[in-house]
């Protein structure tokens, strides 16, 4: 999911929830029926066209699940800081067709894992670990959703072929 306002946007792998958010009270627990933590409220969606500070929560609210805020816990505890897991590529956000597009040219990133792996300017990524990818969005919350060092399997169309990449996610810092 894509979160965010204005020049700003983050990308989060998120529960969504019809549990009542509102500003103010983001951060707080997301409890299941028996008072277990599931998630951490982080967003909430607003009527098309509200202003961030008006419009309240329309019934549909957004929580990070809580493996990924323990995961995140433990490294702010561990090394102050946070790595998320990246590829090596800058997306082409005006691509419109199924898959996420990889920028041409200068999509991918000269040492990247992408470029180690094969992955080439243009290349459409259309599954991810074998699940079919519907865009730039979702791709970013996938690959978020792994950890720094995992090994993922890519498949990209090139010039009317599929290919079958492997790589290794490196991070983001």
């Amino acid at each position: 999911m894509a979160a965010g306002g204005g020049d700003e946007t983050s990308f989060i792998n998120a529960i969504q929830t019809d549990a009542a958010i509102n500003p103010g009270n983001s951060g707080g627990p997301l409890l299941d029926m028996s008072g277990r933590v599931v998630g951490i409220n982080s967003a909430i969606a607003r009527a098309p066209g509200s202003a961030s500070g008006t419009g309240g929560n329309i019934g549909v609210g957004f929580a990070i699940p809580s493996d990924q805020a323990a995961k995140t816990a433990q490294q702010l505890i561990a090394s102050g800081k946070a790595e998320h897991p990246i590829i090596g590529v800058k997306l082409d956000t005006r691509y419109t067709g199924e898959g996420a597009r990889v920028l041409d040219p200068g999509g991918v990133t000269a040492g990247s894992a992408a470029e180690r792996a094969g992955l080439k300017d243009g290349d459409v990524i259309v599954r991810f670990e074998g699940k079919k990818v519907t865009g730039s969005d979702q791709l970013v919350v996938a690959i978020r959703s792994k950890n720094v060092g995992d090994t993922v399997r890519l498949t990209v169309e090139r010039a009317g072929q599929t290919i079958d990449l492997t790589l290794t996610l490196q991070g983001s810092g």
